[in-house]
């Protein structure tokens, strides 16, 4: 089966990787973003798909859009694909494409559809304290993520993971699913299951201020945040009018101590082995903060920073 593969970052990879090894498939083409400055010397840097498929020697096409890119869609179509597999491709395809191969495009997405359709699942689920997450595999058509259903892979998702690693586990459980998908649809056993949009939720493209932290949140809330901003576009706070990334924390519960209750929302509570910050919406709550980042020096314990900084109780965050 002659498939083209379109897709951009490290979480396709390991799926272009299955469908190079498969026996059945045979890659004839990747389409992906074009290569983007990066790095120190801001040189162009070339995507991780990119990378897989020139090692396999597979042609690559690197259109900025590709709905404005006829000659890569005529490019696609020389290639004669039976089947287009999607993997965080990024783009909304238009007809031509849609209906270019005749087993349809089949798209890996990063959620329990039809829950968290869109741009960032993986950071919505983590967002929103989800205890299960997971993939599915479907027949790509003209809106975003609502296609007909193939199939699932669930996951568990602890209190510390943060978006990062769970994008990893999700990019692998991703691949193998696709493989037993496509394995389906050449046996003719494959059933595509319609959506019920009653239950669709969203799960759309993240901005910078997403990432910053409102102490008069519960504390859970504030630390399913910091897990799920990672690693863009991060959590963040300011202290003395200076940006405070915070990278890593642990939920409280009720205030450390007694002493604690005359600090308000957003106040540090400092002890010899821990640094907490008053939250929820009267202060009743506590984030223990464990790895921070401040302005123009690298992650550090919560501690050392609060040491170098003569940090005290009471003082102020947000």
């Amino acid at each position: 089966m002659r498939v083209i593969f379109l897709g951009t970052p490290e979480f396709a990879v390991p799926t272009l990787q299955q469908l190079i090894d498969f026996p059945h498939t045979d890659v004839v083409g990747v389409v992906t973003q074009p290569d983007r400055p990066a790095g120190r010397g801001n040189k162009l840097q070339a995507p991780p798909v990119k990378v897989l498929a020139e090692q396999h020697n597979i042609k690559v096409l690197q259109p900025e859009r590709l709905s404005r890119s006829p000659e890569i869609v005529q490019a696609m179509r020389d290639l004669n694909p039976d089947l287009i597999v999607m993997v965080a491709f990024g783009q909304i395809l238009k007809k031509e494409v849609l209906n270019m191969p005749p087993q349809g495009v089949i798209n890996v997405h990063a959620s329990l559809l039809p829950r968290l359709r869109g741009a960032a699942p993986i950071n919505w689920s983590i967002i929103n304290g989800d205890t299960v997450s997971g993939v599915t595999t479907m027949f790509t058509e003209a809106g975003v993520d609502t296609g007909p259903m193939l199939l699932k892979k669930e996951t568990n998702v602890d209190d510390e993971m943060n978006a990062e690693q769970l994008a990893r586990i999700l990019s692998v459980d991703g691949a193998y699913l696709l493989i037993e998908t496509v394995q389906q649809l050449i046996d003719g056993t494959l059933v595509a299951v319609r959506q019920d949009d009653s239950l669709a939720t969203l799960a759309p493209i993240l901005d910078k201020e997403l990432g910053r932290i409102k102490w008069q949140s519960p504390a859970k809330k504030i630390h399913d945040l910091v897990r799920g901003v990672v690693p863009w576009p991060g959590a963040f706070t300011t202290y003395n009018n200076n940006t405070l990334k915070i990278w890593k924390t642990k939920p409280g519960h009720q205030s450390p101590n007694e002493s604690s209750q005359t600090l308000s929302v957003g106040s540090i509570q400092r002890t010899p082995d821990s640094v907490t910050v008053m939250c929820g919406e009267n202060g009743e709550q506590t984030v223990e903060l464990l790895e921070v980042q401040p302005p123009n020096k690298a992650r550090m314990s919560a501690k050392d920073w609060a040491n170098g900084a003569h940090i005290k109780t009471g003082d102020k965050l947000g």
